[in-house]
């Protein structure tokens, strides 16, 4: 992102802020920072806001932008600021000075634009006037609580458009138009692949048949798929001793987000939030050679976490889902080559899936971190020696890396261009020292192996949320939970559709009949509803000619061929997993 459009976002906040203090005088002021799409800024006003204001709010938004009011910017002393906002009765302002002062500020900056003032670190436009005024919208209204804490003020948040032109904020708005079509809670309902049923613990999901037929053919390609490639699966149990998650560390560093222990013989037990301990005591099991390395182990291991009501989203954003997880553990001289192959693996997962837009973000070791200066070297070359093998547009993230390691996160671009996070291959020199990893050397000698985390789809429920909006619920064929509906016209065709049916169903193809007791119209919507590939309409000439006329959801076309035809054209295409 440019700085003249973080610029122009940031001083839309501004101006925002000085419009809702016109229509509220008594309004008390949160944060305003610009974001990704444009900026928000969060008010505690005398009345709930209705959509209805916003209009009025953007208008007033405009009357400032034209006057080309100036933004200066002035410094005062800690204290000078607080009795400042003190006089303006800007509570939250007074806090954020507050605990500026604790972290030992000396003093605070504040910019000016006509007779509203905001304690800002900039940077701001030189003048309203710069901002376009077909440029920006305000888009909705939404609740905040102060500092992302449940027990503080609930504020009401404006969130607002901007782009560097017009066009960009339309291209913008159509795209969104275009992502709430495909929005998967949407279609999860519609197409009866899913639910969650709050009243029996929210974020957690429930696969109806068609969900987990579609699941079911994700993970069956994905086991084959590792098998393939050198791996072997395993699988541990849902629950350890409160000992694993001490001795791991995430009692230490990731309680937050464990649920609550449980009592089993008077010891602690936590649901796992992650795979890795119990792969580690797999290893740990025996001792091994430098020959038995390197060694993939794979799990389609179902996690808990816990994540706020509020952030939970969907199948994006769940408290319960199964991590498409692995565990390499190699020697020093295996690793480059091991790295190459997990990222050639998971690019031709992507691609198989349809997913070709593929971008590689490389985060290297930051200031805290744990293991050999060395091991970080040799790791972080051997990420970026792969990503520049395969030819991958890849960002550097200095300093980007976890404490324990660096890794590498691929994105992938969906059908309407938005980046999703998925793949990521992590090193960790933590869990191998904490747990005392060892093999045996061509020297005779205990060595510490290396270890990797690879996630490939990230989790089964994320990566089926984000393949439901590339696909706009119109999955391949052969992923579809409904390959193919047949539709005879009347009942007297109802025998020959009952043929027809038990032959597709023979061959593995996935088929419903739906039977003569509706119009023949209705059935016709509603099979198109279901984006189903595959409708097979059945009259009197397919009847006295053993074919079918068949229409492809895609394409539109439609065409009557022979039975046998059609079947093993369809065995064929699902065979070669076309997109």
């Amino acid at each position: 992102m440019s700085d003249t459009i973080e610029k122009k976002r940031h001083s839309l906040s501004h101006i925002l802020a000085q419009a809702v203090l016109d229509m509220f005088p008594d309004a008390k002021l949160g944060i305003g920072p610009d974001i990704d799409t444009g900026f928000y800024y969060d008010f505690e006003l005398p009345r709930t806001l209705i959509p209805e204001d916003l209009p009025i709010i953007e208008k007033k938004m405009r009357h400032i932008i034209k006057q080309n009011q100036k933004f200066e910017k002035y410094s005062e002393t800690v204290d000078e600021a607080i009795k400042f906002l003190k006089a303006s009765n800007q509570d939250y302002k007074i806090e954020m000075a507050a605990d500026l002062k604790d972290k030992g500020e000396k003093e605070i900056s504040f910019y000016k634009n006509s007779q509203f003032v905001d304690m800002c670190k900039g940077p701001h436009v030189e003048a309203t006037g710069k901002i376009n005024v077909g440029t920006f919208k305000l888009d909705k209204i939404a609740g905040a609580y102060w500092k992302g804490d449940e027990k503080r003020p609930m504020l009401q948040r404006i969130y607002g458009l901007a782009f560097d032109t017009k066009e960009g904020l339309d291209a913008y708005l159509r795209m969104r138009k275009e992502a709430e079509k495909r929005d998967h809670r949407r279609l999860g309902k519609e197409l009866d692949l899913f639910s969650f049923q709050n009243q029996a613990g929210g974020g957690l999901v429930y696969w109806h048949p068609k969900g987990a037929r579609v699941r079911n053919e994700i993970e069956t390609f994905w086991k084959n798929e590792h098998f393939k490639n050198g791996y072997e699966l395993v699988y541990s149990p849902h629950v350890g001793r409160s000992w694993l998650w001490e001795k791991s560390g995430h009692l230490d560093f990731y309680k937050e987000s464990m649920y609550a222990p449980m009592k089993i013989d008077d010891e602690d037990f936590y649901v796992k939030p992650m795979n890795c301990p119990f792969h580690i005591l797999m290893y740990n099991n025996s001792v091994h050679s430098y020959r038995d390395l390197p060694m993939r182990w794979a799990e389609l291991g179902t996690v808990y976490r816990y994540e706020a009501s509020g952030v939970l989203h969907g199948l994006l954003r769940v408290r319960g889902f199964t991590q498409d997880d692995a565990h390499i553990i190699c020697t020093v001289e295996q690793m480059e080559d091991e790295i190459l192959e997990v990222l050639r693996f998971s690019l031709k997962m992507w691609k198989d899936f349809g997913f070709e837009d593929i971008k590689a973000y490389v985060s290297t070791k930051p200031k805290k971190s744990v293991g050999e200066e060395k091991r970080w070297d040799k790791a972080t070359k051997a990420l970026e020696k792969a990503v520049e093998q395969e030819g991958l547009e890849c960002e550097i993230d200095e300093g980007g890396g976890a404490f324990y390691g660096p890794k590498i996160d691929l994105k992938i671009k969906d059908a309407i261009g938005r980046e999703w996070q998925m793949t990521t291959i992590q090193f960790d020199f933590n869990l191998p020292e904490r747990f005392d990893m060892k093999y045996i050397g061509k020297d005779g000698k205990e060595h510490q192996p290396y270890m990797c985390h690879r996630a490939l789809l990230g989790s089964i429920e994320r990566f089926f949320g984000v393949l439901i909006e590339h696909y706009a619920g119109a999955f391949p064929t052969w992923l579809a939970p409904i390959q193919a509906v047949i539709i005879p016209v009347a009942d007297a065709h109802q025998k020959y559709a009952e043929k027809v049916k038990k032959q597709l169903f023979e061959e593995g193809i996935r088929v419903e009949l739906m039977i003569a007791d509706e119009t023949l119209g209705k059935r016709i919507r509603h099979a198109e509803k279901q984006k189903i590939p595959y409708m097979l309409v059945i009259g009197d000439k397919e009847k006295e000619s053993e074919s079918v006329s068949v229409r492809d959801y895609k394409t539109k076309e439609q065409k009557t061929v022979k039975l046998t035809s059609f079947v093993k054209a369809v065995i064929e295409e699902i065979k070669e997993r076309r997109l």
